[in-house]
């Protein structure tokens, strides 16, 4: 049966874009439910994409259990029959882009559950990459640099630490577009920055204690400005 071909739509965001042409991809070779993508060398080239847009749209189709990755091998196509496959496509590109604050929202409600997770299944591993990303953000904020993406390294650490691989893909599917508009909506204060060191250490601590209760409050505690941007209080 020969298979529809999308238009990539310019409305599209560069992500969906991508969806699009992996989609078209798997239709014209007739790939199958186990078949394993091209590389994303090959795929780089193929769609004319950065590495970082590739793994974007390959990760939110892993997200909604389309792909899978498979350890020191690549990406194969899940077992889902084409027709689904299509069918589930063609509604997560009808879906609207979320905008900043539904972002932030949606951040919120993530971490409060990850990093009760965090603290539960926490290893030292974990420990010292949270300690890693803290150390780097401290010495960025007391030199007076932008610790943004450090920031936000800490907290991909805690999502790691969870052992979620859902909440740790969504994660990293959410924190670029938190990290590019950030600054630009102006939700921290100047003295948000030096607060932060302290509340990362007590939410490191927390998890470090295993004490999945204290690592909320401080979690929700550290938050309280992105509260206050997104609900008003």
């Amino acid at each position: 049966m020969e298979m529809e071909v999308l238009e990539v739509k310019e409305s599209y965001s560069l992500q969906k874009q991508v969806i699009v042409k992996i989609r078209n991809l798997i239709n014209l070779k007739n790939l199958e439910p186990g078949d394993k993508l091209p590389s994303e060398r090959i795929l780089c080239e193929r769609f004319e994409v950065s590495r970082g847009s590739l793994r974007g749209a390959i990760q939110e189709l892993e997200l909604y259990g389309l792909l899978k990755p498979i350890p020191q091998s690549g990406t194969i196509i899940a077992d889902i029959g084409i027709v689904a496959l299509n069918g589930m496509i063609d509604d997560i590109l009808r879906l609207q882009d979320p905008d900043f604050k539904s972002l932030v929202e949606t951040r919120i409600l993530l971490e409060l559950k990850t990093v009760r997770l965090a603290a539960l299944r926490r290893t030292d591993d974990d420990l010292k990459a949270m300690r890693d990303a803290l150390d780097a953000y401290t010495e960025k904020v007391n030199n007076n640099q932008d610790a943004m993406e450090e920031d936000l390294l800490f907290h991909l650490a805690i999502a790691k630490a969870s052992n979620n691989a859902s909440i740790n893909n969504f994660m990293l599917i959410i924190t670029p577009q938190i990290i590019v508009n950030f600054s630009k909506h102006h939700v921290c204060d100047s003295g948000m920055a030096k607060r932060g060191i302290d509340e990362h250490r007590k939410i490191y601590e927390a998890i470090e204690q295993q004490d999945p209760k204290l690592a909320k409050q401080t979690m929700k505690d550290h938050f309280k400005a992105l509260y206050q941007y997104c609900y008003n209080v």
